[in-house]
């Protein structure tokens, strides 16, 4: 895991408040909704604030862009180095 991609996990468990994991918990490319880490839309909503507030990205929370970039941990990690190198 890439140092961005341990701060995105450490970013996800601190924002949602889920004490019970650790960094390590939190596989690169496991789902983050559904069967995989199991977070609901709200849960979303709150992250898309804290990545917002963190790396000043801009999200459209009803596209199907911003939808495939919060996948996996990894996704966003992409998502926020392609959006800090083009702005």
């Amino acid at each position: 895991m890439t140092d961005l991609e341990r701060d995105i996990a450490r970013l996800i468990i601190d924002t949602l408040a889920l004490e019970h994991l650790t960094v390590d918990d939190i596989a690169a490319d496991q789902p983050l909704f559904g069967q995989g880490l199991g977070l609901d839309s709200v849960d979303a909503l709150e992250l898309a604030l804290a990545l917002q507030n963190r790396y000043g990205l801009r999200i459209a929370s009803d596209s199907r862009e911003a939808r495939r970039h919060f996948e996996t941990v990894r996704s966003l990690a992409l998502y926020v180095e392609s959006s800090s190198c083009a702005g």
